[in-house]
């Protein structure tokens, strides 16, 4: 969890929601596991729209709002990552629609 927690402090808003953290550890653990789906590709239209459909709209249950503009608000701030860790990808984009606890158990 520190390598995570350490990529994470480097972008997020707030302090680090550990639990929170953990909580989406434990829940995407085997897609984390795979080299192919450990990292989000921004550039790549397909991946932009496995995020909105498979984690914005179905875990993380939003329909409404600036969904791709969220998405890009992301990559942008971590434009300087070549490789962007999709469990920091997905805490920055529940941290923005205030939706972290849901992942703290």
């Amino acid at each position: 969890m520190s390598d995570h927690l350490a990529d994470i402090k480097k972008y997020a808003k707030k302090p680090v929601n550990e639990a929170a953290l953990a909580g989406l550890e434990k829940t995407y653990r085997l897609v984390l596991s795979h080299a192919d789906s450990r990292f989000v590709a921004c550039s790549d239209p397909n991946e932009v729209e496995t995020v909105r459909e498979n984690f914005l709209k179905k875990k993380l249950a939003l329909s409404g709002g600036d969904l791709d503009g969220a998405i890009k608000s992301v990559c942008q701030a971590m434009k300087d990552e070549r490789n962007k860790s999709r469990l920091t990808f997905y805490y920055l984009l529940a941290e923005h629609f205030d939706k972290l606890g849901q992942f703290s158990a």
